[in-house]
């Protein structure tokens, strides 16, 4: 006996040591300024770039902005990348279950080793950046920033084709905005995060415009008027081409279809026919009209019309998880991030267009900086009863609070508070089950709350 341990101990030890790793790496991460009380400036993520060599410039980028939708459509521009054969990153934010799902090597959650590397790599650099900041009275890199430099820095070290890139937040000053895109993607904007954007759709499409980049392709989503005017400026403005779903490009034909619906696109290159998505509602066919002419716009210019059978293999592989998600049957569960009143006026136009329960029972939980009164009352016409309750976020509203704005929209006797998420949705189930078949459970309001509903039916995929 050598008293050597064997390959079986070696690898659990190893393991071990990476998931002790990447607790630290989390912890030291979740200690700086949190993503919504962000420091808007590209100062500090310009320097960190500066010092590893700029591996942000190694690789052409994607870069999708707008207020809703947004990382939906980023994984399906990535997932038609993909089917054509191209090497992918993708970077989308906040993530539901793990940190790592944020940073996707060719569709996969990058693994916690290569997340590790590319941390140690960039942290020096970060300390550097911090210690310049303290000297000055200015504050340290922020959670999103290191986030950000480290998918920069494993993007350029996989090496990858394309990274497909999701802003954090507006546009001009997000941690992203340190590329120089090929292609820039407008989901449609509304209000929201008014605290850092402005209180106004025009103010805030001034912001996200900030992404467009001189001889870059500009692809928008359906816009409200005054929005499209300003985009369409800033566009000109730079030297970037500009192309409008409703003009350039839009969807044909939309059916509903078991498990998603069928749509036929006219894209910049041309039309397609017979495409399936696995998604619900019309705002998800909207996502893949933009989608699919971002990936024209990036492959051929949007010269071209691209291989029917490659795009209509990439949209049927799509997921996004999260998102009108069915997570559980009988009765059926429902998860929705829904979280600010255009995503819930979506919500409910999926329901009403995609599903016919014969009841539906909310579990409503929403963050205290959103406008929750709206978006209860757009909920309100699809809901039969709903059950408010908060999540483990400190930001969740008071289920009390919550219960008080919810009773003065529903009235009373449709509104049950309970305290805590687990017994929420066991006690929504129940309501739905009293329906008889074909009773659901539709649980929104934040991102958390989709997460957390998810991860309490067992369902942890991001």
């Amino acid at each position: 006996m050598s008293g050597r341990p064997d390959a079986a101990q070696r690898d659990a030890d190893h393991k071990l040591e990476i998931r002790r790793r990447m607790r630290e790496i989390e912890q030291s991460i979740l200690a700086r300024a949190p993503e919504h009380d962000l420091e808007p400036s590209l100062d500090r993520i310009a320097a960190v770039m500066d010092l590893l060599g700029d591996p942000q410039h190694a690789f052409p980028v994607i870069h999708v902005t707008g207020t809703n939708g947004k990382t939906s459509t980023t994984r399906m521009i990535e997932r038609m990348l993909r089917e054509m054969g191209l090497s992918t990153g993708r970077f989308t934010s906040p993530h539901l279950h793990n940190i790592r799902e944020r940073v996707a090597l060719n569709g996969e959650p990058i693994d916690a080793e290569k997340f590790i590397a590319s941390y140690d790599d960039v942290l020096p650099f970060i300390e550097m950046v911090d210690a310049r900041s303290a000297a000055d009275g200015d504050p340290q890199m922020t959670y999103f920033e290191v986030l950000v430099a480290v998918a920069y820095a494993a993007f350029a070290d996989a090496p990858i084709d394309v990274a497909v890139v999701e802003v954090g937040m507006g546009g001009s000053w997000d941690a992203t905005n340190v590329v120089n895109a090929k292609v820039a993607v407008v989901t449609p904007i509304a209000v929201d995060h008014e605290r850092f954007l402005g209180s106004s759709v025009e103010a805030i499409a001034a912001e996200k415009c900030g992404i467009f980049k001189a001889g870059s392709v500009v692809v928008s989503g359906l816009q409200e008027p005054e929005v499209a005017e300003i985009l369409v400026g800033r566009a000109l403005e730079v030297g970037a081409t500009p192309a409008f779903e409703g003009n350039e490009f839009g969807i044909l034909r939309r059916e509903v279809a078991v498990g998603g619906q069928q749509l036929a696109i006219r894209g910049l290159g041309g039309d397609y026919d017979d495409l399936f998505l696995p998604l619900h509602g019309p705002h998800q066919g909207h996502n893949a009209a933009l989608a699919l002419a971002a990936v024209e716009a990036f492959v051929g210019g949007g010269e071209h019309r691209l291989d029917l059978d490659v795009i209509r293999a990439g949209l049927a592989g799509v997921t996004s998880p999260g998102r009108l998600e069915i997570v559980r049957r009988s009765p059926t569960v429902l998860v929705d991030a829904a979280h600010n009143p255009a995503g819930a006026l979506a919500l409910r136009t999926a329901l009403e267009d995609s599903f016919n329960f014969a009841k539906i029972v909310g579990v409503i939980a929403i963050l205290e900086d959103k406008d929750a009164s709206t978006m209860l009352e757009i909920l309100e016409p699809v809901l039969n009863e709903i059950v408010v309750s908060r999540t483990t976020s400190p930001r969740a509203i008071n289920p009390d609070r919550l219960g008080r704005l919810a009773a003065e929209i529903y009235g009373e006797d449709r509104v049950t508070v309970v305290d805590n998420l687990p017994d929420a949705l066991d006690r929504a189930a129940g309501m739905a089950d009293e329906g008889g078949v074909g009773g659901g459970v539709l649980a929104t309001g934040s991102i958390t709350t989709a997460a957390e509903v998810r991860m309490l039916l067992g369902v942890t995929d991001g």
